[in-house]
């Protein structure tokens, strides 16, 4: 038996459920009436209904009882309510899971995003049995972040060994190398100026960085290395004719490539707030790259000369005093 499809379209039919206000228990062989006392105490204000079940008993089919039964409502002692839960329960290894997605606000970055998401899970004090993690584009963007250091470093070790290649030597490439801190100091100076992060399009600014400062070095080094080898200069006078034949070449190509980087600084048309850090960096370490480079790069180049001739003059030394005189 069942409810009339017509009677079961929502929760409301409960309350026309009946139900006994007593129950029939068979005790040696006796129908025995026990009537509940709250049940008895809401039929007295609640509308009852008196039936004649006839119940018997299933294994004889003796009747047990013939006594009329009081039914009283089922909304008189139970109740029942609507409220939201999942429509599905998800699990992530073995344990239950839940995704919770954000957008960030107009200015606000993935940075101050997590910070204000950790901020939101201290001030919760959730327990220590529920934990969470990060997915989709936050969780690519400090997967991103915490790989930084490495690819910079990398990137350093292979300028170095192509340097060492070029010029066949393990010193002169560390003069080049010197130029980079002064154009990641600059990059990093001009992002907290104008209120940037450091994400990974700043971080492609400064791999560009490394590609367009170094060629700075370069050009006064393969100057002086020129003037050494075929005028015989001295390391002093061939890197001071070398910084100023070469200062107007260095300033011209530092000129184009931020003019070049200016456009992206200032920000036009859509998606321009994920270029302006690729711009700001370009140009913030041009700028300080350009006012150290010419003062660094011939002080570095003279140590290391020093150091480089040095070593070859005891090892000279010491070829002379193992030979017979």
């Amino acid at each position: 038996m069942e409810w009339a499809p017509g009677y079961t379209t929502s929760p409301n039919a409960l309350n026309d459920i009946y139900v006994p206000a007593t129950r029939i228990v068979e005790s040696g062989g006796q129908a025995v009436a026990v009537e509940s006392t709250s049940a008895a105490a809401t039929a007295a204000t609640a509308p009852t209904v008196s039936v004649n079940p006839g119940l018997r008993n299933a294994s004889t089919g003796n009747v047990l009882s013939n006594t009329a039964t009081t039914l009283i409502p089922l909304s008189t002692m139970a109740r029942f309510v609507e409220e939201s839960v999942a429509t599905s329960v998800n699990h992530q290894d073995t344990e239950l899971a839940t995704t919770i997605s954000f957008n960030l606000a107009e200015g606000e970055t993935l940075a101050s995003a997590r910070e204000a998401i950790k901020t939101a899970e201290a001030n919760i004090g959730m327990p220590t049995t529920v934990r969470g993690e990060y997915a989709g584009s936050a969780l690519s963007a400090q997967q991103s972040n915490s790989q930084q250091t490495l690819l910079i470093v990398a990137a350093i070790v292979v300028i170095y060994i192509v340097l060492g290649i070029l010029y066949e030597s393990l010193i002169h490439p560390i003069t080049v190398l010197s130029t980079l801190p002064s154009a990641g100091v600059g990059a990093v100076l001009a992002l907290l100026m104008f209120k940037m992060e450091f994400s990974i399009m700043a971080l492609i600014g400064v791999f560009l960085l490394i590609g367009i400062v170094k060629k700075n070095a370069i050009l006064i080094i393969d100057f002086a290395l020129e003037a050494e080898r075929s005028r015989n200069l001295s390391s002093l006078a061939a890197v001071r004719e070398a910084c100023l034949l070469r200062f107007r070449p260095i300033l011209m190509t530092t000129l184009a490539a931020a003019l070049g980087a200016l456009p992206l600084a200032i920000g036009f048309g859509e998606g321009s707030e994920l270029r302006r850090p690729l711009g700001v960096a370009i140009i913030g370490g041009l700028i300080a790259s350009q006012l150290l480079t010419l003062l660094t790069t011939p002080v570095v180049y003279m140590l290391l000369d020093k150091l480089r001739r040095r070593k070859a003059d005891e090892r000279h030394l010491s070829r002379a005093s193992a030979e017979p005189t």
